[in-house]
């Protein structure tokens, strides 16, 4: 996930606080509070994608290149394996809502089995609420948020089996994975292959990381 801002009131894009690497992200609170209708209706009008959470809408600016190449490569070496079963990769265009804590915003690569069940509180449908697997790309301003606090979020999805989250500046590929004893975490590193079970899939490090390289 990339660096985000906070729309205020009117629609201005106002700069959140720097995220610190030592807790959770702490949203700044705005006088203008959105209902989530409003910010459906905001969604299809801007030409950027937002999150929602707590009656705030914040701007996901523009991600770094590695950051965007990671998600391609990602979602290319995990699209043969998943058009053999039930599971299907969405980018980092699908949105998904967790209906408990009422957090919505865009994954970088989300894997649905089965089939999607759609937000009912989105008329147009364009919003997930079923994710087996969520995969976030890690950047130096939210990587805190996306090991803390989003991470909170997303557990509240019943359906969300494993997290994954990759790494920007070294080859490293984290998977957490929910059993009956609740989340454990396993580490997969250069020379290894992550174990996707939720989606039947499996993750080369390597190969991640190549496919993700610049050309020379």
């Amino acid at each position: 996930m990339a660096y985000r801002e906070a729309v205020g009131g009117a629609g201005k894009v106002v700069l959140r606080p720097e995220v610190t690497h030592t807790g959770p992200v702490t949203l700044r609170a705005h006088p203008v509070s959105y209902a989530y209708a409003d910010y459906l209706a905001h969604e299809e009008a801007c030409n950027t994608k937002n999150e929602f959470l707590g009656g705030q809408i914040y701007a996901m600016a523009g991600a770094s290149p590695q950051h965007n190449r990671l998600c391609v490569a990602v979602g290319a070496l995990l699209l043969p394996q998943l058009a053999r079963g039930r599971c299907r990769a969405h980018s980092s265009d699908q949105r998904v809502r967790v209906p408990e804590t009422g957090l919505a915003t865009y994954p970088d690569v989300t894997v649905i089995c089965g089939p999607i069940a759609l937000d009912p509180d989105d008329p147009r449908q364009h919003t997930a609420t079923n994710p087996t697997l969520i995969v976030e790309v890690l950047s130096p301003s939210t990587e805190t948020y996306d090991r803390g606090e989003k991470f909170e979020h997303y557990r509240k999805l019943e359906s969300l089996r494993q997290y994954v989250l990759v790494a920007q500046d070294e080859r490293v590929v984290e998977v957490w994975t929910r059993s009956e004893k609740g989340w454990s975490e396993q580490c997969y590193r250069a020379g290894e292959v992550g174990e996707l079970d939720s989606v039947a899939a499996r993750l080369d490090v390597d190969a991640l990381y190549r496919a993700a390289s610049p050309p020379s």
